[in-house]
This record gives structure tokens, sequence and C-alpha cells, in this order.
């Protein structure tokens, strides 16, 4: 039985567009399939590109979240199916 890798953590706090897609596309390409990679940022473009990111990719989103301070954590899933 196999298991999910650990989550990705790419932290793009402080980034403006579209250096957090650059640096999500950057840790994708080395991960492995069904990695769950989890995105923090603070510009508020981010909330849509990633998304965009993922749909073009073939990944899959889960949550977004924004807390207190204006931190956007951005799920997405990585699939074997992505070009």
């Amino acid at each position: 039985m196999s298991t999910a890798p650990e989550p990705l953590l790419v932290d793009a706090r402080g980034l403006r567009c579209p250096a957090p897609v650059i640096a999500l596309a950057r840790a994708a390409r080395d991960a492995a399939d069904g990695t769950t990679v989890v995105v923090l940022a603070t510009d508020p473009a981010a909330r849509h590109d990633v998304p965009a990111w993922a749909r073009m990719r073939g990944h899959a989103m889960g949550t977004t979240e924004q807390d207190e301070d204006g931190v956007l954590r951005l799920t997405v899933l990585l699939s074997s199916g992505a070009p």
C-alpha cells in the first residue's frame, strides 16, 4: 500500500505576480504524482493565478484559505495525468 508523499510548502509570501506561480511550477516539476503542494502567498492575484495554473496543467485545486494577516494558503494536488 503506497502513501501520499509529504506535502511540499512553497513560501511565496512577499512575492508579486507572476513569482508565486513560477515558484509553484518549480516545486511541482520534480514532485511525485499525488503530492500536495501548499502555496503561501500575500499577493491577492495568487487567488486566481494558482487555480488557473493548476487547471492548465491538469492538476486539482484543493482549498483556498486566508488568515487574519492576509496570507493565502492554496493547496494543489499534483496529478499524474498532467502534461
